[in-house]
């Protein structure tokens, strides 16, 4: 990390409220839990008394087969936050470029400063088809945060075959993927994928995560790792929500069908993007965002004021969650719509 970078910097704003008498719709996580991760936290809890096996073997294996990988390819980390910046760590130097999206998570821009890189912006729906030589890294979110559109695969595999001809590092944030059918493309010579298990398992207060890559850049990561880098409770509890294909399964049923409910809705007062991911972005025309979004906390309910997003001045994004609680959003928002 770059020390005068990071003089420089300054945290993003993100979603999410400490407020436990509003609904949250303001961060994209999963209201529901797979069933049993209480008594596996308390179980790990007992074990914390020791340092945590490094190897972390069972975690890894299992998510290798959540993935798709070889589980010698899994590197832990505390959330897909740390995997990202350990992916960056390791490729860039003061000096280097990486193509990021625009707009898109706002920590892809920060961490890549941070190791004295230059982002270099490219619009969400473009960047595919952009050059990546002469850049150390380039980075695609899948689906995107916050439009919510998944890459097509085989334009995101062609992408992949043209970073590595141009020796550029492809990481891939796929931190909403698992709410898809799209296989990762973790294992992917070349490629630094990022998971996150905040989203689909609802527990951002865990902190659990991995990287996957090959070869070399597995290595580095490796290397570079943090020692214990999961607590042991995050390990144990990882592992067991990523050994529940029937709740994964479940959640991207209700999630689809309540997407599309509240998009046919919301459509009627908004213009509201497709999306393949638990989110949905909107513009909200001239109505004043600030407004909505005080509005709308007034009446109960929490959502992201996404013009804190670069290009977007006129958005909000929200959170697909279940039934009764987007009927709330819905009835919510109806009224904000009336009233700003």
């Amino acid at each position: 990390m770059d020390p005068e970078s990071v003089r420089a910097g300054s945290r993003v704003p993100h979603g999410g409220t400490t407020d436990p008498t509003v609904l949250d719709f303001s961060a994209n996580t999963n209201p529901e839990r797979p069933a049993g991760v209480e008594a596996v936290y308390r179980e790990a809890f007992d074990a914390s008394t020791r340092y945590p096996d490094d190897d972390y073997g069972d975690f890894r294996a299992a998510a290798g087969d959540y993935v798709g990988c070889v589980p010698d390819a899994v590197v832990p980390t505390a959330g897909g936050l740390e995997a990202l910046r350990l992916a960056f760590e390791v490729t860039l130097s003061p000096g280097d470029t990486a193509l990021v999206p625009q707009p898109s998570f706002g920590e892809y821009d920060r961490e890549i400063r941070l190791q004295g890189a230059e982002p270099v912006p490219v619009a969400h729906d473009e960047l595919l088809d952009a050059d990546p030589a002469g850049h150390a890294v380039a980075v695609v979110c899948t689906p995107n945060n916050p439009t919510g559109e998944l890459a097509p695969a085989a334009d995101l595999r062609a992408f992949a075959a043209r970073c590595r001809e141009a020796d550029t590092v492809l990481v891939v944030d796929e931190a909403f993927l698992d709410f898809t059918d799209e296989p990762s493309l973790a294992g992917e010579p070349g490629v630094v994928v990022a998971r996150s298990l905040t989203k689909m398992f609802g527990l951002p207060g865990i902190r659990a995560g991995f990287a996957v890559a090959t070869d070399d850049l597995s290595d580095r990561l490796a290397v570079a790792r943090r020692a214990w880098s999961l607590s042991t409770p995050a390990a144990a509890v990882g592992t067991h929500c990523m050994d529940d294909a029937e709740f994964v399964s479940r959640t991207r049923e209700r999630v689809a069908d309540e997407r599309e409910r509240l998009r046919e809705t919301l459509s009627e007062a908004f213009d509201v993007y497709p999306s393949d991911a638990p989110f949905l972005l909107f513009d909200v025309g001239d109505r004043d965002v600030d407004a909505m979004v005080e509005t709308a906390r007034d009446r109960g309910v929490a959502v992201r004021d996404a013009t804190t997003f670069p290009t977007l001045d006129s958005h909000v994004r929200v959170a697909v969650k279940r039934p009764d609680e987007n009927d709330e959003l819905l009835r919510a928002l109806a009224a904000v719509a009336d009233d700003v």
